[in-house]
């Protein structure tokens, strides 16, 4: 594992589990040792071929395969351009078709990741379509989208877990807020939505410290269960103490060899990650 010691690489040790599945598997099995709960998620996205898209398939396959034979607490996080939403709808499809029915044999979960606005209406409908198969899907949401009120209005009833994050790509101000402000005050009231709503199961995906004490302060009115959901290598005091006030942490667990685009978008959409990255590097946070 990452044993170049090029800040790069110091960076990608801190905030991705490995390079390969054997890596992510091993950090994987003591997180849930530690009480937390995973969500594997391969790096990479949007593929320019099919051959491309059916490798991350087989990878998400093995990954279900390990989830089964090491007994770990996890699910798998997708995004469907990986699966080749760029190239076909369809093909993204029977992809995530496979992938929901292996991980209903095994017990677990899939959620789609959500990416940039071009492919939005997309992953809603695959949502929708996985959801009607096997029932086993979630979805996320982003609050910063100006849309997101239709389409949580839309999912209303189809059941799985709502992934509700702020949202990180730059998108333009015709679809997204793009006030730091205006982009918190929309999660408060999505999340308040979601927390009075039995029909989904709430993931509440924020290191925000004001926006956890308001899901905790709503859950105390909750009886269905709900999660919160944290990246791995950030906020891991918040993190624990979460976990030991008696709540559900899932850890979205990052692997695989595409670390540095991973790490450098992330920079590279919004310039003030340069800071989140640094702080939660040298400050622990």
């Amino acid at each position: 594992m990452f044993t170049e010691t090029n800040p790069g690489r110091a960076l990608a040790a801190r905030f991705v589990a490995g390079d390969n599945l054997v890596e992510a598997v091993g950090v994987a099995r003591r997180l849930n040792e530690q009480g937390y709960l995973v969500s594997l998620d391969l790096l990479g996205e949007e593929v320019g071929d099919e051959q491309s898209a059916g490798h991350a398939v087989d990878e998400y396959l093995e990954c279900l395969d390990q989830i089964e034979s090491e007994g770990l607490d996890a699910n798998i996080s997708i995004k469907p351009t990986q699966l080749g939403l760029a190239i076909d709808e369809e093909l993204a499809n029977q992809a995530l078709e496979r992938l929901g029915k292996r991980a209903s044999e095994i017990g677990t979960t899939v959620t789609i990741d959500m990416e940039d606005s071009r492919y939005t209406e997309a992953t809603v409908r695959m949502f929708e379509r996985g959801q009607a198969g096997t029932g086993n899907f979630g979805i996320a949401i982003q609050a910063y989208m100006k849309r997101t009120a239709t389409d949580l209005e839309r999912l209303g009833g189809l059941g799985g877990h709502v992934r509700l994050c702020k949202g990180a790509y730059v998108e333009p101000s015709d679809v997204a807020i793009t006030t730091k402000a205006g982009v918190d005050g929309a999660f408060a009231v999505y999340l308040t939505d979601l927390m009075m709503r039995s029909d989904v199961t709430p993931a509440i995906a924020t290191h925000d410290e004001e926006l956890v004490a308001l899901a905790l302060v709503l859950a105390e009115d909750r009886d269905e269960p709900f999660e919160f959901q944290m990246l791995y290598g950030v906020r891991g005091d918040l993190q624990r103490r979460i976990l030991d006030a008696g709540h559900r942490l899932r850890i979205y667990l990052p692997f695989g060899s595409q670390w540095y685009p991973y790490l450098t978008r992330r920079v590279a959409e919004r310039p003030a990650n340069v800071w989140f990255f640094a702080k939660a590097l040298f400050g622990g946070r």
